[in-house]
C-alpha cells in the first residue's frame, strides 16, 4: 500500500518509539479464529511497524511482545507463541542485516525455552553492530521487575563498598535498567483501546506521549501508524514548563544554534 506522507513532518518525528501490541485474542474471536491464528496475524503488524521505523529514520522501536504475566496463559498458546517467536527470529534476521537493524531483547531472558533463548542471543550477537535503527523487544518483561532488578544492582554496590548511598540518583537508576543507554520513549501507542501500562516502561516513560487506540493489533498497519505519528507531532510536550517557558526555551535554543558570524 502507498503510504501518503505529506503531513508528516520528518524533522519532529519521535526518537524511539514504544507499543504495547495488544488485541490478538480478540481479534481472533472476533473473526471466529483461534488465539494463535491471531498471534499468527499480529506478526505482519510487527514486520509493517519495523519496516516503516525503518522507512521514516526513527532509531529506536520497542516492542512488548511477552510479559512475565503472559506466562499464565493455557500452556498450549505459550507453547506456539515460542515456537512463533524462534521462527520469526530465524526468517527475520537477514532482513535485519540487509536494513542495519540492531535487535536487543529485555526481560527474565533466562525463563525462555533453550531453543527460543539460543536462536534469541544468535539474533542479538549477529546485529549488534548495526546503526540503522535499534529493535527492542521485551520478552518475559515486568516493569517492577526491571526496577527490582536495578535496586538489586545498585543495593549490592553500595553493600560492597563500590558506591556511597549520596550518589544515587535519577542518572545512576536510568544506567542501571535494562535500558541502559537507550533514550526513554518519546511516544508509547497501544492497541486495542485499553487504557492502561501494564507493566511496560514503568520508570521510562515519565514525559512519554501515550496514544490509545481501538485498533486490534492484527489490524494495524502504516496507516494506523503514521496516523499515532501525526497525533503525536500535534501535542505540544511542556516537559513540565509552562508555554511561556516553552517558548522561551526554544528561542535561546534557536539562537544557540543559528548561524555564527566572526569579524
Amino acid at each position: 500500500m502507498r503510504m501518503n506522507l505529506d503531513g508528516l513532518d520528518k524533522n519532529r518525528l519521535p526518537r524511539h518509539v514504544a507499543v504495547i501490541m495488544d488485541g490478538n485474542g480478540r481479534w481472533a474471536k472476533l473473526k471466529g479464529k483461534s488465539r494463535i491464528e491471531g498471534h499468527r496475524r499480529g506478526k505482519t503488524s510487527v514486520r509493517a511497524v519495523v519496516e516503516m521505523s525503518r522507512k521514516l529514520g526513527i532509531s529506536y522501536l520497542s516492542l512488548y511482545a511477552f510479559s512475565t504475566e503472559n506466562w499464565f496463559r493455557p500452556e498450549t498458546e505459550v507453547h506456539a507463541l515460542m515456537a512463533m517467536l524462534e521462527r520469526y527470529l530465524i526468517v527475520e534476521r537477514p532482513k535485519m542485516m540487509r536494513h542495519g537493524i540492531r535487535l536487543v531483547a529485555i526481560g527474565d531472558k533466562e525463563r525462555l525455552p533453550q531453543g527460543v533463548l539460543n536462536t534469541l542471543e544468535e539474533a542479538e550477537r549477529t546485529t549488534g553492530n548495526n546503526k540503522g535503527m535499534t529493535v527492542l523487544l521485551a520478552l518475559s518483561y515486568s516493569g517492577r521487575d526491571d526496577i527490582v532488578r536495578m535496586v538489586q544492582r545498585i543495593a549490592r554496590q553500595v553493600q560492597e563498598g563500590k558506591r556511597a548511598v549520596e550518589e544515587i540518583d535519577e542518572e545512576l537508576i536510568s544506567s542501571h535498567m535494562e535500558t541502559a543507554g537507550i533514550p526513554d520513549p518519546d511516544l508509547l501507542i497501544r492497541t486495542s483501546g485499553e487504557v492502561r501500562i501494564s507493566n511496560f516502561f514503568l520508570w521510562q516513560i515519565p514525559y512519554t506521549e501515550l496514544y490509545i487506540t481501538p485498533t486490534l493489533w492484527p489490524d494495524f498497519r502504516e496507516a494506523e501508524y503514521l496516523q499515532a505519528l501525526l497525533e503525536f507531532q500535534r501535542r505540544r510536550r511542556r516537559f513540565g514548563r509552562t508555554d511561556e517557558q516553552l517558548a522561551q526555551l526554544t528561542s535561546s535554543v534557536a539562537e544557540a544554534c543559528g548561524p555564527k558570524h566572526h569579524s
